[in-house]
């Protein structure tokens, strides 16, 4: 490849997590054990040209899907969709463009990003919910404005998976961040308990949080740590939004004092918090981890030194999703990424270096393993975003290889199950390219 070509390359297209060969797997309902989707997940090809970079997907995570327990009929299904990206994105300095139902963004493994929104509203004429299954249609029909629209993280909890999301007519998604419930600090959802997955990263509030997506105007998608200062000073901090709840005990006006038909009162089955009007935005002057009105800012990150507007996966002190969750309820730039059928125009297709992470990047994930002593389940932990496969071992006292696993990309956990290992130490290995990790286990009695 020529040496001007190499030199354009960016994160927007070095960023994205490519494989070929590797497969999905999913949860049923009632049964612990994931089974085989045969869809390639991640993404499987990354083109550009001067001004576009093509991500073709199948939209399938690296981490096992499901199963949606609030009666949702789908499961994770292939995308087979190629997305076209703006290489240098431009600020709308005209009316900011709101975020709309479905695809607002993509994650660097391909899945899909949604806004707060899940389709469902309040219809003010029937004092009653309206859109989405089992619901009667919404006046003026889908995507129809609305004065009350529900917001999808409290109401759906109970129907996304372990990693916090769903599909919607196949189309499995995240409306927040793409971290698993059970990673949280304050754990909200048993759904992990019985489904284990993971999911794209795990939070560390000691690192700059990774690049882990880009919306669909081509600004990039960083998880929820990042420099306090935009000039990359001031420490490690969690980016907090800013938008709060009002202090509302009815739903009569929105935020702005416009008078608008009635939601219901807040209490009960609707309480503050269910639809997305019952947020309003506050400036924090003088406070620099404070995100604008469109969940992010101009700032410096470890991928662009020279500084870019970033959203933010917002998340509250306890770790757990916090609106408008990544990006909403406009954009900040002119919104030109789409799915697109084809390309066409002359591409450069990227290949990714095969050689492996760097001793600092290995190192910076963090592997743990627990619990240690292991009686029947050992479960190996990497922190931060893994990106290239982490091959893991372990060995008897002896030196004899007894089981081995892995991380994919895409993934943070494996595990080993050790219930017929008879008692006694052992060495686990953690390995990528000339990296290597190791430590001892106790197997108990």
């Amino acid at each position: 490849m020529a040496a001007s070509a190499l030199q354009a390359q960016g994160p927007a297209i070095t960023s994205w997590l490519q494989n070929t060969t590797k497969t999905g797997s999913y949860y049923k309902a009632g049964n612990s054990t994931a089974i085989g989707n045969g869809i390639l997940v991640n993404c499987q090809k990354v083109e550009y040209s001067t001004d576009w970079v093509y991500v073709s997907t199948h939209g399938i995570p690296a981490y096992p899907t499901g199963p949606f327990q609030d009666g949702n009929p789908s499961q994770a299904s292939d995308q087979n969709a190629i997305f076209k990206f703006p290489l240098n994105p431009q600020q709308n300095t005209g009316t900011p463009t709101a975020t709309t139902g479905g695809n607002i963004g993509v994650f660097i493994n391909g899945v899909a990003l949604f806004d707060y929104r899940d389709g469902v509203a309040w219809n003010t004429t029937t004092n009653a919910l309206c859109g989405g299954p089992g619901n009667p249609p919404c006046p003026g029909g889908p995507g129809a404005t609305q004065s009350w629209n529900r917001d999808a993280i409290p109401a759906e909890k109970p129907g996304f998976d372990c990693s916090k999301g769903h599909p919607a007519m196949g189309n499995y998604h995240h409306h927040q961040n793409p971290s698993a419930f059970k990673l949280d600090k304050q754990v909200i959802s048993t759904v992990c308990n019985l489904y284990d997955a993971d999911g794209l990263y795990v939070i560390d509030t000691t690192k700059h949080s990774p690049l882990i997506g880009y919306a669909y105007d081509g600004f990039p998608i960083y998880g929820a740590y990042g420099y306090k200062n935009s000039d990359g000073s001031g420490g490690i901090v969690r980016m907090k939004s800013g938008f709060q709840l009002r202090n509302i005990s009815v739903r009569t006006h929105w935020a702005d004092g416009t008078d608008v038909p009635d939601g219901p009162v807040v209490g009960g089955s609707y309480p503050l918090g269910y639809f997305r009007e019952d947020y309003e935005f506050k400036t924090h002057p003088g406070e620099a981890d404070y995100l604008d009105e469109h969940n992010g800012r101009f700032c410096i990150t470890p991928e662009y030194p020279k500084g870019i507007y970033c959203y933010f996966a917002t998340v509250d002190a306890n770790h757990n999703s916090a609106y408008p969750y990544v990006v909403g309820p406009t954009f900040y730039g002119v919104k030109t990424a789409a799915k697109v059928t084809s390309i066409g125009e002359s591409t450069t297709v990227y290949t990714p270096s095969s050689s492996g992470l760097s001793q600092e990047a290995f190192g910076a994930l963090n592997i743990r393993i627990f619990p240690n002593p292991t009686n029947d389940l050992l479960a190996v932990q990497a922190g931060g975003l893994v990106t290239d496969d982490i091959q893991l071992y372990l060995y008897d006292p002896s030196g004899r290889l007894v089981l081995q696993s892995h991380i994919n990309p895409g993934q943070t956990i494996a595990y080993f199950d050790t219930q017929t290992l008879y008692p006694g130490h052992y060495t686990l290995i953690a390995r990528n390219g000339q990296q290597q990790w190791t430590r001892q286990v106790m197997k108990a009695e």
